[in-house]
């Protein structure tokens, strides 16, 4: 079971990271081709911000720490929902299964709060 679990929690975190690259990837632009558009329409707005400030990488960086950890909670609820339902009436394992539900949901709840905090220093400082 300890392995099953270690597996899952691999093939989570490797699919999360594929997911948070996917849409960089599916976006990228060529250098010319950008330019070539600012020729076009000076006036708009990807030829106003040409650099990658301090604030967007930061955001950026805050936005995808959150997307892969948003994943891993839900993959470790559905683990500990596994444990509860596989517990067979053990008390040890329902306790394990609980905290393990507890620990996600808690660990979530402080990652929303750190973007909180992270947001509301870049909006206010920045």
């Amino acid at each position: 079971m300890k392995k099953i679990k270690y597996i899952l929690l691999t093939l989570g975190l490797i699919t999360s990271f594929g997911l948070a690259v996917l849409p960089n990837v599916v976006g990228a632009q060529t250098k010319t081709a950008i330019s070539e558009a600012c020729k076009a329409a000076p006036e708009s707005p990807l030829c106003k911000q040409s650099s990658v400030t301090g604030k967007v990488f930061v955001t950026n960086l805050v936005n995808g720490l959150l997307y892969v950890l948003g994943a891993v909670s839900v993959i470790v609820i559905i683990i500990s929902g596994i444990f509860y339902a596989t517990s067979n009436g053990d008390a040890a394992l329902i306790t394990k299964a609980k905290n393990t539900l507890l620990y996600a949901v808690v660990g979530l709840l402080v990652a929303i709060m750190a973007y909180a905090i992270v947001r509301f220093v870049i909006g206010r400082f920045a």
